[in-house]
């Protein structure tokens, strides 16, 4: 089994299932307050780790740009939106519009990073958001536009853009050859401290939930969902391009509507199954070696 195809699994399965551990963290605390718990744990968890190896533990004077950028929109305006989409949204259905990420990727990746568009990748990308499409619009049928279902979307599409905004510089700090763990320790303190100001600014109460429900899914966040996913998230964005690491996206929430099944009590139908197929086929077609469509990779990618 190739690295990237590790990497990949990884990032699907923590990030598959960190949708229904954000639900534990609803509630009593501000979801401001939680994400800054969140991110800061992480990235002093990282930044520990860094330190017991003995490695750097500051960024090049270039990178901090980028990690500015990662910090406020990945680490800090993503997770804001997610967490509130999350409160008006099953969780499979939040991952669900989740994975138009892919699609944004695909275009930002053009507009900031000057990478080629290729055929598959936007046919790819096109087949996926209707499977997304069609697996959120029972949810539409069932509460009307006036339920949250068509909010909740809403907050998720902002979500993506910002998310993939993040994912722009990161790309861009690893063509710099930015050192990626201390670069992505900094970028989530960066985003929790913007998180905490934000609460903080709002007269968010900074409590804590002494639960075992909202403390352990604290640290699964923190550990698997923000340490190991991002890390493995962001070698594969420097490894195969933001368009196809953006795929991530979208086979997350098929383990994430798997788990909704089991513990939210989510409903299948036809046209559900249906965009099931569809985000699983976009998926298939995106990931697919260039050779086999006569093309081979341009240099320097793949």
């Amino acid at each position: 089994m190739s690295t990237n195809l590790l990497l990949y699994a990884a990032a699907v399965l923590i990030w598959g299932s960190t949708w229904f551990a954000i639900t534990f963290q609803l509630g009593v605390v501000d979801p401001a307050v939680s994400i800054a718990y969140r991110f800061a744990l992480a990235g002093g968890l990282l930044m520990g780790w860094l330190a017991l190896r003995r490695e750097r533990l500051l960024p090049p004077r270039h990178a901090w740009p980028m990690i500015a950028v990662t910090g406020l929109f990945t680490f800090c305006l993503n997770y804001l939106l997610v967490y509130k989409a999350t409160g008006l949204l099953p969780s499979g259905l939040v991952a669900v519009a989740g994975s138009v990420l892919s699609l944004m990727n695909v275009l930002n990746a053009r507009l900031f990073l000057g990478q080629p568009i290729r055929p598959a990748v936007l046919i790819g990308g096109c087949i996926g958001v209707l499977g997304v499409l069609l697996l959120f619009s029972p949810e539409i049928d069932a509460h009307g536009i006036g339920g949250g279902a068509l909010l909740g979307f809403g907050l998720m599409m902002l979500g993506n853009y910002a998310s993939s905004l993040g994912n722009m510089a990161v790309a861009r700090a690893r063509k710099a050859e930015v050192p990626l763990f201390v670069a992505t320790a900094w970028g989530m303190l960066g985003g929790a401290a913007l998180t905490a100001l934000i609460a903080a600014v709002r007269g968010a109460s900074f409590g804590f939930e002494p639960t075992a429900g909202y403390l352990l899914s604290l640290l699964y966040l923190a550990l698997f969902g923000s340490v190991a996913a991002f890390l493995s998230y962001f070698t594969l964005l420097g490894r195969i391009g933001a368009d196809r690491a953006g795929y991530v996206a979208v086979m997350t929430p098929i383990v994430a509507l798997i788990i909704s099944t089991l513990f939210e009590g989510y409903v299948w139908t036809l046209v559900s199954a249906l965009g099931l197929l569809l985000a699983v086929g976009g998926n298939l077609l995106i990931m697919a070696p260039p050779r086999w469509f006569g093309r081979q990779a341009p240099a320097g990618q793949g």
